[in-house]
């Protein structure tokens, strides 16, 4: 019998779920989105490339779309409406 924890769906899993919750509240903004992008590039990898590179052909574009999503969301943070804008300028920093 396999572990709901098996990797690498459970973990996938765990991360979208908790990771979808903190990106919603625009909580450490920055580092989930990048811990999420490396999530989506390796499932794109594992899953869809075997059947073929390009992800118009092989099935992949919602994982490539949300890498790339996640990848600007550690860019350009949480914006000023967030928990970590409301941080910021609670502590005062400019």
């Amino acid at each position: 019998m396999e572990s709901w924890l098996a990797w690498p769906r459970g973990i996938a899993g765990i991360l979208e779920f908790f990771g979808g919750i903190l990106i919603t509240l625009g909580l450490f903004t920055r580092p989930v989105a990048f811990v999420l992008s490396g999530e989506m590039a390796i499932a794109y990898f594992m899953s869809h490339v075997p059947r073929g590179f390009w992800p118009i052909m092989n099935g992949g574009e919602r994982a490539v779309l949300f890498c790339f999503i996640f990848l600007f969301l550690w860019a350009a943070g949480g914006g000023e409406f967030s928990v970590d804008g409301w941080r910021k300028k609670r502590s005062g920093a400019a």
